[in-house]
């Protein structure tokens, strides 16, 4: 085997402040500070050398408090665990100070930044992380703009902000968050994030693609059946419900994860790898979506949501009787839809989405099935199995591709085999957190994985169409399925009206 080409950055990000605002919240806990510990710990060439972790929220902590406290989510959440002497050294990189909420908490920001800053003789190199909820991040970055925190694009220091999905509930308030950072910060500055698109597999896509001339040959309508999208939880709302039963599946996954992932799987080749040719060739694809009318809703779109059932051994409360849930809740926690993308490579293709909680286990896949060989020969007395590439994203990264082959015998005998990649197995090195990824390429300015804000309008038209159609047609069911279920029956119902029917990975 070849020893492996790499197509890297080589030099560390310069040095910078990582300002967490909401630091003292679950993202920061469960994700971020984890993430940036474990880069720490692997000691990254591409860290920078000199880089400091400042938390800003609400809470009254002391410094030491929010170390403490950091310790505790690496403990239980990094991939790694805690290492003592990594421990030390990531430990001396943090700080904390309260006050987001208060008249003069960004003055007092900037004046600590500029103490850091001038202790290690370095330029104010700030990143602005937004673990914040989605209304907000219109105060938020003006007050930071009014502090004097955001510099311009070429200033002798960077200034970055970090904006978490979901980017608004709808349409409207998307737009609204969009226009106050574009009043505050150049594109240039603004990282919108995905976690779906810092994992290894949805990377892989365009190297799968675009480095074997295979697969690229063959990636189209002349031999593509159709695809299908599955994101399933196994949790329900667990403590977001005031969140969740204001957003819904459609919302919180499908706007932006599954509409991320159709466009890395769907979109052309980009001229180069440079950001704004992946941003641009990914914008295609959602702009030659197909528009829903009222009767495409009814018949392409199913919504629904679980009912009591169990997970494995456990028995679990259906959606309306989880804690904070109103009894008049109209909220979706299952989506599936059928969409086409009228474009010349994709013509007639159907491209099939589906997300819900409380489904049988957790899995996140890509399938694409090809077209069925004619009647003829092997085919003409039985119906062969399809030709399948599946795309596992989670929790088993990696890809296996179904074929036909002949079984070992005297006889003439066929069935499917499956050619599997398990990432896990093959690579000596375990795949990084997708936020380990992003925060480092945040660090480095590299925005190639990140939203822009024309991408955030294209996606939010197409999905606000199904919102309008939902709220204005009362008639429309709002099916249930049984916890630990794959869904309604409206969603099997969904596919095999085309003859075709899910896979699960």
């Amino acid at each position: 085997m070849s020893e492996p080409l790499t197509i890297a950055r080589v030099q560390p990000a310069a040095p910078c402040t990582i300002v967490i605002l909401g630091a003292s919240g679950d993202l920061a806990a469960r994700k971020l500070l984890p993430a940036l510990y474990d880069l720490d710990m692997c000691g990254s060439r591409m860290l920078p050398e000199q880089y400091n972790i400042l938390g800003f929220a609400r809470r009254q902590l002391s410094p030491e408090e929010f170390r403490q406290s950091a310790r505790a989510a690496i403990e239980r959440f990094s991939r790694f665990g805690l290492n003592e002497a990594c421990w030390e050294r990531f430990r001396s990189r943090l700080d904390y100070i309260a006050g987001l909420d208060k008249p003069d908490g960004f003055s007092r920001l900037r004046a600590h930044l500029e103490e850091i800053e001038t202790a290690q003789g370095r330029p104010p190199n700030r990143i602005f992380y937004l673990a914040i909820p989605p209304e907000t991040i219109i105060d938020c970055v003006e007050k930071l703009h009014r502090a004097g925190l955001v510099s311009p694009p070429r200033a002798a220091g960077f200034t970055r902000v970090v904006v978490e999905k979901p980017i608004g509930n709808d349409l409207d308030s998307a737009l609204a968050i969009n226009r106050a950072l574009r009043e505050y910060f150049d594109e240039s500055q603004i990282f919108r994030i995905d976690h779906y698109l810092g994992k290894e597999t949805v990377q892989n896509l365009m190297v799968l693609r675009f480095a074997n001339t295979i697969f690229e040959q063959i990636w189209n309508s002349s031999h593509v059946d159709h695809v299908q999208i599955t994101v399933a939880e196994t949790e329900g709302v667990g403590t977001r419900a005031a969140y969740y039963d204001n957003a819904g599946a459609l919302r919180d996954m499908v706007q932006n994860h599954l509409m991320q992932l159709l466009a890395m799987i769907a979109m052309e080749p980009p001229v180069s790898l440079e950001a704004e040719a992946v941003r641009d060739a990914k914008s295609n694809v959602w702009r030659a979506l197909r528009p829903l009318t009222v009767e495409d809703v009814r018949q392409s779109v199913v919504r629904a949501r679980y009912t009591a059932g169990r997970i494995g051994a456990e028995s679990v409360r259906g959606y309306l009787e989880e804690k904070g849930i109103p009894p008049n809740s109209r909220t979706e926690t299952c989506v599936a839809l059928r969409l086409f993308i009228d474009n010349w490579r994709w013509s007639g293709v159907p491209f099939y989405l589906r997300t819900g909680k409380r489904m049988p286990h957790r899995t996140s896949a890509i399938f694409v099935e090809f077209k069925r060989l004619p009647k003829i020969l092997f085919n003409r007395e039985a119906k062969l199995a399809p030709d399948l590439l599946t795309l596992r994203i989670q929790p088993d990264e990696g890809f296996s591709f179904d074929v036909m082959a002949k079984r070992p015998g005297l006889d003439l005998a066929i069935q499917p085999v499956r050619m599997d990649l398990h990432y896990a197995s093959e690579f000596e090195t375990p795949s990084p957190e997708a936020y380990e990824r992003l925060l480092l390429d945040v660090m480095d300015g590299d925005q190639t994985l990140f939203i822009r804000e024309q991408s955030v309008e294209l996606s939010w038209r197409f999905t606000q169409r199904i919102l309008d159609v939902w709220r204005d047609h009362h008639d429309i069911p709002l099916d249930g399925y049984p916890a630990g279920s794959w869904g309604p029956q409206a969603a099997d119902d969904l596919i095999m009206a085309d003859d075709r029917v899910w896979y699960s990975a």
